[in-house]
Parts: structure tokens; sequence; C-alpha cells
């Protein structure tokens, strides 16, 4: 089977190795890649989506599996000019995918299928969200559009919150766009994964992503510094509630609204004192929680993205461990706010007892790994219990270094 995998970071790089660690003999292709992806895959070199489209036909793919979100709304979107070309696609069209790439779409949907969630305003400009925020605080306030998951902040007071009106409504920090101004819910996160066809889901295990830059869930917001996943991370009462009054009808809402929808989709959710209320939807596997999920996930995941891409949820192709799993990210000198590249990497062939997944990493001119991102790359390991999964993580974790780096020292610990 030949796949082609669309994405460069590390979600795609813990995808690709779970479909070459798969039952199914598979051709594995990626676009744009990088320089880690290509030890595992080959990269395609095309200047552009339409371009991709042509090399995949030209070529005779039998699957694109969507990784990086930003593709599924570019242009036409990614999966829209696959099916136009005959290409089966693991991953929703462009329509379907305006969950993730407009937050104000994804509120007016949960209130539409009356899915529990915060209440929200939507704003235009920096006035407006000022009248929506009406001093009261905390409060939360959203870009409307994709901003590689920092575009969210949690405002205690109005300093904050100005602060963030000035970067994004003013400045224009990810482009044009509305803001949300949400309502601030309290209690532990969870993240929520399923793999959708058609009116059909398959629930994958829970995870938990820890985004601020610092321990204890302090400093700035970042695309994730680590995450922590296991079927035992939430009971099995809450996760039925979870099923029954937000996947399901997510799913159930998707077919009444004529969104076509096959891929993965992400439901990321706060435990409230009222229960579960949804927070976001992402239309792909979360990132680092990918990297945290698929070392728990045996079975055939390339064929069974494949016959999900077909329209036929195949669940029996798949297995889920029962253990848990740590992620740890490095990341490199200066971010969020900034990243430092060039620094050199040493330590990553001497973790044994986990899994490196690459997501900031190029060769330098002498074939050694360097930085080339934010978050550099994440370690990952395992274990029976919590405790021995952290134990595992970071004791793999202490032998991969280069200047600068950062880490939290409490991802598994820290509890939301």
């Amino acid at each position: 089977m030949k796949i082609l995998v669309v994405g460069k970071g590390g979600r795609e790089h813990a995808l690709i190795t779970a479909m070459c660690e798969s039952a199914t003999e598979t051709e594995i292709y990626s676009f744009p890649g990088s320089d880690a992806i290509s030890e595992l895959a080959e990269v395609v070199d095309v200047d552009g989506l339409e371009s991709l489209i042509a090399w995949m036909k030209d070529n005779e793919i039998d699957l694109c599996v969507a990784g990086e979100e930003s593709y599924l709304v570019k242009g036409d979107g990614l999966a829209n000019l696959c099916e136009r070309e005959g290409i089966p696609c693991w991953g929703p069209h462009k329509q379907s995918a305006q969950l993730e790439a407009s937050k104000e779409f994804a509120k007016e949907f949960m209130q539409r299928h009356e899915i529990p969630t915060g209440g929200a305003t939507g704003c235009a400009d920096a006035d407006e969200a000022r009248a929506a925020i009406n001093g009261v605080y905390p409060t939360v306030l959203k870009f409307d559009g994709l901003a590689a998951g920092k575009g969210v902040a949690v405002c205690a007071d109005e300093s904050s919150a100005e602060e963030f009106l000035q970067e994004v409504m003013v400045e224009r920090k990810f482009g044009e766009g509305r803001l949300l101004v949400e309502e601030c819910l309290v209690g532990p996160e969870v993240s929520i994964f399923a793999a959708v066809v058609d009116g059909e889901y398959l629930i994958f295990t829970p995870a938990r992503d820890y985004k601020r830059a610092l321990d204890g869930d302090a400093g700035p917001n970042t695309g994730g510094m680590g995450a922590v996943a296991s079927r035992q991370l939430i009971d099995d009462a809450l996760l039925a509630t979870i099923e029954a009054e937000i996947v399901k009808p997510t799913v159930a809402g998707l077919v009444k609204d004529g969104l076509p929808y096959r891929g993965f989709i992400y439901f990321g959710l706060m435990i409230t004192a009222e229960g579960p209320k949804i927070i976001e939807y992402n239309c792909r596997f979360g990132d680092p929680e990918c990297q945290a999920v698929m070392p728990l996930v045996g079975g055939d995941l390339a064929a069974f993205c494949a016959a999900g891409a077909g329209g036929e949820l195949s669940p029996e192709l798949l297995s889920f461990s029962d253990g848990w799993s740590v992620c740890l990210v490095r990341a490199s000198a200066g971010y969020p706010d900034s990243s430092r590249s060039g620094d050199e990497i040493s330590g990553i062939d001497d973790v044994v007892n986990g899994k490196v997944y690459h997501a900031g990493t190029k060769k330098n001119a002498a074939g050694n790994w360097e930085t080339n991102g934010g978050r550099v790359l994440a370690v990952v390991s395992g274990g029976a219990t919590r405790a021995e999964a952290v134990k595992s993580a970071y004791a793999e974790l202490e032998y991969v270094k280069f200047d600068g780096m950062q880490s939290r020292t409490d991802v598994g610990v820290f509890n939301f």
C-alpha cells in the first residue's frame, strides 16, 4: 500500500512510525516532511497542494493521511482535492475542518446541537471584545482562526486581556480574523480522540496535554510541553458521559449538517462541577498527545486508516494497551516567544527504553542532529502505572541534551 502523510512535525513522525510498524506492507511518502521523517519515508519534492495532488495521482497513491491541520483548509482543501481525483483521504473536507479553523463556527455548531460548552461572544475588533468581557475576569480569549495552538489566552485581569488584544486584534500576530470571548471554565482537562467514519466512530486512548511552558502550569501558552495518555486516565463512568453527551452528538451533528468527515477528531474537554464541557475541536490528532497515544495503539493503523478513508470503520484492526505513556518535550532556547536554531543535539541514540519523535530538528553538514524549531523533539516512554511511566520517561529524557533546552519537570505528576 502506498501512503502519503501530509505534515512535518512530531505528530507526523509518530503517525509514520506507527504505520511503518503496521502489519500491512507499506511504501510511505511524506510532504513536506523533515530530515527525521526522511529516514522512514520518502519526502516528496513538490511546490504546493495542487502539485502534490498531481504527484499522488501520477504515483498511484492508495491513501493520503492528513496530519497537519493547515492543509485541510488551505486552498480548496486537501480532502476535497483528493476526492476530486479519486484518492482516498484520511482527513475531513474543508467545510468540516471549519470546526478547528474557526472557533466561532465550532461554538455555533456546539450550541446548535446542544453539546455542553461555555458561553461565548464573537467579536470583530478590540472594542467589541472589551464590551463582551464587561469587566468579568478571568475570561478566555480565542483567536478565531488557526494559530498553531497559541491563539488562546486565559486572562486573569484587564491587564493580561489588553496585552492579548493588542497582539491579536491590533498588531494582528496571527493575521486577520475575529475573536471569541468565552466563559472561563474550571476543572481538570482531558483530551479525547476518535476516528470518525461518516456516522460511526471509535474512541482512542484519552490523554492530557501540558500546555503551559513552566512547571505547575505556569508561564505562557505553548503548542504543548508534554502529555500523558492512558485508558486509566479517566474512569469508565466519566468516559461514558463524555461519549453520550459530547462525542455521539458531535458525530450525529456532522451528519445532520451535511459535513463529510472521515478522519481523526480531537475533543478538548474541561471536567467542570456541572460535568464535562467541550473547549475546542481539532480536526486531526493532537500534538504532542499523538506522540503519547501512538505507542499504546497496537494492530494495523495503516489498514485501519485506509479502510476508514474508504468508508468502513474497522475497530477490529486495532488494539489498545491498558498501560501508561508519558511524552516529554525538549524545546529550544527562547520558546515560545522565539526559537533558536543550530544547537547540536546529543544522546538521541542512547534512548533505548522509549521513542524519540522529532518535531524541530535537522541534520547539519557533519550529519549530526541540531535544533530547527521551537518544540525540538519529544521523548516518550511507558509503564504499567503512571509512576512507572513518569520515571522511565524522565530517565530517557536525561540522555537528550542541547544548549538552551527547556522541559517541564512535572509532566504526568502535576494534576490540573
